[in-house]
């Protein structure tokens, strides 16, 4: 459950904790003094959508933090566990927003994503908002909130997913069976151009050595020329380097003997003679290989001109000749498997196959499920002075269904205005639609494993005898779980194990929120206020102790 709420800098409070306690808590106070935004508080902590308008005026950032502990909250330590974070002593969640809308989130101290807090925090509090009757009107809204209390969500993605799979396979045959002429047309033309380059049988590799080779063939004649001509230089004739080389070396070596600064510049030529030797070798061995082959080089020209035909062919340069072969090859692949109708039509009965068993599982589970859930909520229904009226779910069919099964689901009243079943949209008054929203967020709460409930203001639109009920229905709701109710009624206020105050003032030429917790005298002025009235009276505050008495 929640045990602390620590907020800075948010909207219009600038330092605020909490201390939380088990059972049923109210919080209260004057219109506009900020009662929700410590609900808007909670809920940015625990993952919701932020933007810098929640930063109090100036200030640099906002802060929230949030610890729960963990004794009724498997679920949650469990998570904690696989994510390898310690959850020995708890959970601390902590938000921080700056002021230019980047938001930093953490837990238990390890940095965390805002999608992880989502996670954690599902199985942490469950929030209903003041405006959730508004939602009751959507179908969508209706079939979530069924699945959800019915645990079926994991069903519901296995139903989506075979519907995306059957619904591609549906495409796939009407793309086969409607343009096959022009899939006829374009696989006959992949497959000319894939034949044509197969039979060049050509490779980037390929290219690089035929103009490595051509290159050295088409200048055979002055390679050789040069070569003779380096080695007449150097090694052949009376006035060839290699000998002028070796006779100044000897010459050296022998006057040296005087004077031996010499000795160094012999050494030097012997130095030389040696790599000039050296060089005289290798250019004779190459003499020896280098050949003119003029078949040799026709052929490599005329493999050079097929390439750059067949380049020119199909728009391209000779090294994107193999990439484009790959793809034609990959596409003409695809468009054989697109031409097989016969196999399309087993895949997609397949695919059908599995969506619709899938969906009559879904579907079996929703029935059952429809009927438990509209006899708890019409039973509270009674409660809330909505005598005679009862709560269905009907299952209304979607010829061929969609990703969320084969029907709509619908919630219906029947007795409120005629016998007939109808839509809840067309038969609930505002009032009637709280009442039924509140009846229903109170038997999904029942059924739900969250151990912390905030209700904002569900309880607009009803007073009298009936918001002693609902007050009741909280109590009894407190004394499994820990509940958090933003209220203005004192039927519901009264009911409460424990009370906060919410009010408003100025301080430093800004406003700020403050929050007290009230002792039993001080319950009995403010459940006093909210009975209403200028001035408290006497009575007014007898009739505040006989409320809270009865509690």
């Amino acid at each position: 459950m929640l045990r602390r709420l620590t907020i800075r800098d948010f909207v219009l409070v600038d330092r605020l904790e909490l201390e939380f306690e088990a059972g049923f808590g109210t919080l209260t106070g004057e219109t506009g003094a900020g009662k929700s935004i410590l609900v808007d508080a909670l809920a940015f902590v625990l993952g919701e959508r932020a933007d810098a308008g929640l930063v109090r005026s100036g200030a640099e950032r906002a802060e929230v933090s949030a610890e729960f502990d963990l004794d009724n909250a498997p679920v949650a330590a469990d998570w904690l566990r696989e994510h390898d974070l310690d959850a020995g002593e708890g959970l601390l969640l902590r938000r921080v927003l700056d002021g230019n809308g980047r938001s930093r989130a953490y837990l238990n101290g390890s940095p965390a994503t805002v999608q992880q807090l989502r996670e954690v925090a599902e199985s942490l509090v469950d929030i209903h908002g003041q405006h959730a009757h508004q939602s009751l009107l959507r179908g969508d809204a209706q079939r979530a909130l069924l699945d959800t209390h019915a645990g079926l969500n994991s069903l519901l993605a296995e139903v989506a997913g075979a519907w995306r799979v059957w619904r591609e396979a549906r495409l796939s045959l009407e793309a086969a069976t409607g343009g096959i002429e022009a899939l006829t047309r374009e696989r006959e033309q992949l497959d000319w151009q894939v034949r044509e380059l197969e039979a060049l049988g050509f490779s980037v590799e390929e290219w690089a050595a035929l103009n490595s080779e051509h290159k050295r063939l088409a200048h055979a004649t002055g390679l050789a020329e040069g070569v003779r001509f380096s080695l007449a230089i150097l090694a052949e004739g009376d006035a060839a380097c290699e000998a002028q080389v070796d006779t100044v070396a000897g010459r050296l070596d022998g006057l040296a003997e005087y004077d031996p600064a010499l000795a160094e510049v012999a050494a030097l030529l012997q130095s030389a003679q040696a790599e000039l030797a050296e060089a005289v070798s290798a250019l004779r061995r190459y003499a020896d290989r280098v050949e003119l082959d003029p078949r040799r080089l026709g052929e490599l020209e005329g493999r050079i001109a097929a390439v750059l035909d067949c380049a020119r062919k199909f728009r391209a340069t000779p090294e994107e000749l193999p990439g484009m072969l790959a793809r034609w090859q990959e596409r003409l692949a695809a468009l054989g498997a697109a031409a097989d109708v016969a196999a399309l039509e087993v895949r997609v009965a397949e695919a059908r196959r599995q969506y619709e068993e899938l969906a009559g599982r879904l579907s079996k589970d929703r029935l059952k499920a429809a009927k438990a859930l509209g006899v708890e909520v019409s039973r509270v229904m009674q409660q809330l002075a909505l005598g005679g009226g009862q709560f269905e779910i009907a299952l209304v069919a979607i010829d061929g269904g969609n990703a969320g099964g084969l029907e709509q689901v619908e919630f219906r009243i029947a007795g409120l205005a005629g016998n007939e079943s109808r839509a809840l949209a067309k038969v609930a008054s505002g009032g009637e639609l709280s009442r039924i929203s509140l009846a229903i967020q109170v038997v999904t709460s029942q059924a739900a494993s969250v151990p912390t409930l905030i209700f904002d203001e569900v309880d607009v639109g009803i007073g009298g005898g009936v918001a002693e009920v609902v007050g009741r229905l909280l109590r009894e709701l407190g004394a499994e779980r820990q509940v958090l109710c933003v209220t203005h009624l004192p039927q519901v206020a009264a009911r409460a194990n424990w009370q906060w105050q919410v009010a408003k003032g100025g301080e430093d030429g800004q406003i700020r929120s403050r929050v007290a917790m009230l002792d039993a005298d001080a319950r009995v002025e403010e459940i006093a206020r909210m009975l209403g009235g200028v001035e408290i009276t006497a009575i007014t505050r007898q009739h505040a102790r006989e409320m809270l008495s009865i509690s």
